[in-house]
């Protein structure tokens, strides 16, 4: 089976010469494969086209694809937005009492996914020039695992609720204070339940729309209002972006404890959440804006597993390079050459009182930063960059310093590609950086759109690519996972390994997702004390060494894969926890 695809935000037909048609062979022999639509954009035949593959390959903007899918797929086709749009193959399937994972790279589906099971979609079953009525749409799903499920949409007699994806975008749509918002929320009369449990008390009085509270705190907000709606099945899309490992773990154990009771599914791409929050998972593939595939479930470390590998066993598919996980031996820190050295430093504002242990950070490594949020991390990140001066203490070096914030204000008012003109040329002339910051950051695809159209994961990989363009000793990259999935933060660790091992500069990188963590870091720098009050940092540490404090301060243990050295969140109170916390390996190698 073969689809053809238009990337409609891509395509461009008044700054190129309609390379598609002029030279498709089928075109030119006098066939109608591709002709211009009502809008002024290319419009595919599928049935005429070959699939020779030219009009992929001239299009300046890399705007079309053609796929060659397996011929039973046809069968599975769920949703087709458009003639050579999206098309969703297969449903992920809600189940009582577990709770059920979706993993797969942005673009491909999940959210049209959730969408479709929530009911905000209704599937056409690819029929998109004339939709099904539900009759048709139920007789498709006639003795499927997901009869009853559609059945019970088309009937309008169940409850569905979703946790968004994007909660930054929150107050530009709700108004008001926190405690009003909840109450309105609270449908299961569990209020001050669920303001404890999540740790919201201290915002309650609190404008959602006045930037009175943290990117943390909207999503637990979020959360926390999908608690109180009484539902029957909960869908929850990315439910760890912005919160601290601290807070993910204990989400994680609520939202587990919710799935006992009630139909749970969670599209997640911080692994290590994933393993230890879900049951089972349907592994998703397909191509960025062109198609999804919801791969069949299974149990959640071998899923994983096959997600890190790339390949699809049962359906013969490679869809990604793999990922490799390593052991990390001690690295003798001392033999690197210092690059910037700083004594004990105190830094003192509106009831905040951080304390930075003197230390050095050297030349060529990348030194991870972990701790809860509110710790002052990013005060320490901000000291470093020269924002702010510290109470106390000084930074005895001064270093040219490359700095990504944590949270991205899009204000550009052009596109992606005078950005980079504007403040990152060398992008466009060093064959360095594009070999190795635009290309494996994809950044190619963005430069036609608008800064302030850009998703939350688009927007990402830009502010990365920007920090990582400029010249300086010393980069300063806070929160680089935020809104990138599984793939892409992999992507954006190896980009950021290389760039600093090839230019022999440094890098410090605030993160929360344990895997980023790993695959980056040399050294690690860790935050302990009480959020919101009293931090103090020490390291770097070796990563081992680091990783240890850092996780027995949060009570959990990690090991290794067996298969793949990726590390795994030992389940609270299992044998293997019970063990490494006894002989104190929260951090377990071997």
């Amino acid at each position: 089976m073969r689809i053809a695809v238009l990337l409609r935000d891509r395509c461009q037909p008044k700054k190129c010469s309609l390379e598609c048609i002029k030279y498709c062979p089928r075109v030119r022999s006098g066939d109608e494969t591709i002709v211009i639509g009502e809008d002024g954009k290319p419009v595919i035949s599928e049935e005429l086209c070959v699939g020779c593959g030219i009009c992929v390959h001239k299009c300046p903007f890399e705007a079309i694809k053609i796929v060659g899918l397996a011929q039973e797929l046809e069968t599975d086709l769920i949703h087709q937005f458009s003639k050579n749009g999206f098309r969703l193959f297969r449903l992920p399937i809600p189940k009582e009492g577990t709770c059920v994972g979706i993993l797969g790279k942005n673009g491909i589906g999940k959210t049209t996914a959730i969408k479709i099971l929530s009911g905000n979609i209704k599937p056409n079953l690819g029929r998109f020039d004339k939709p099904p009525d539900w009759d048709d749409i139920l007789e498709y799903f006639k003795g499927t695992a997901l009869y009853e499920h559609m059945k019970n949409l088309a009937d309008d007699s169940i409850r569905n609720v979703v946790k968004p994806q994007y909660v930054d975008m929150l107050p530009k749509v709700t108004k008001g204070r926190i405690k009003d918002i909840l109450k309105k929320a609270d449908e299961r009369d569990r209020f001050d339940e669920i303001v404890e449990k999540f740790s919201l008390y201290k915002i309650l009085d609190k404008h959602i729309e006045k930037n009175e509270i943290s990117g943390g705190e909207l999503q637990l907000l979020a959360i926390a209002a999908t608690f109180l709606k009484d539902a029957d099945i909960y869908l929850f899309d990315e439910p760890s972006s912005y919160l601290d490992i601290f807070q993910r773990l204990k989400v994680a154990v609520l939202i587990r404890e919710l799935s006992q009771e009630k139909k749970v599914m969670v599209v997640e791409h911080d692994l290590a959440v994933l393993d230890f929050l879900c049951d089972n998972v349907h592994l998703m593939y397909g191509e960025e804006g062109a198609y999804g595939v919801v791969a069949y479930p299974k149990g959640v470390r071998h899923a994983i597993n096959t997600y890190l590998s790339g390949y699809l066993k049962e359906e013969n598919i490679k869809f990604s390079e793999g990922i490799e996980f390593h052991a990390h031996p001690p690295r003798r820190r001392q033999d690197l050459e210092p690059i910037i050295s700083f004594g004990d430093i105190i830094k003192e504002f509106n009831g905040f009182k951080l304390e930075v242990k003197g230390n050095t950070i050297r030349k060529g490594e990348v030194v991870g930063v972990v701790g809860p949020n509110s710790i002052g991390k990013t005060t320490f990140v901000k000291i470093l960059a020269s924002v702010i001066e510290p109470t106390v203490g000084k930074i005895e070096k001064k270093i040219k310093i490359s700095y990504k914030p944590q949270y991205i204000s899009p204000q550009f008012d052009s596109t992606v590609k005078e950005l980079l003109y504007q403040d990152a040329q060398e992008i466009f002339t060093s064959t360095f950086l594009k070999e190795e910051v635009f290309n494996p950051l994809k950044i190619k695809h963005l430069l036609e759109k608008k800064v302030k159209e850009l998703s939350g994961g688009e927007l990402q990989r830009l502010a990365i690519a920007l920090c990582l363009s400029k010249e300086a000793d010393l980069y300063l990259i806070d929160e680089p996972s935020a809104y990138l999935d599984s793939e892409q933060r992999m992507a954006a660790s190896r980009t950021i390994r290389r760039v600093i091992e090839k230019l022999g500069k440094s890098a410090l990188i605030v993160d929360h997702d344990v895997y980023f963590i790993d695959l980056v870091s040399d050294a690690l720098m860790v935050f302990t004390g009480e959020p919101g009050r009293h931090g103090v940092a020490q390291g770097p540490f070796d990563l081992h060494k680091g990783m240890n404090i850092f996780l027995k301060d949060v009570d959990i243990t990690f090991r290794r894969d067996e298969d793949t050295l990726r590390p795994r969140v030992n389940k609270l109170g299992s044998y293997m926890d019970r063990m490494q916390k006894e002989i104190g390996e929260y951090y377990y190698e071997l």
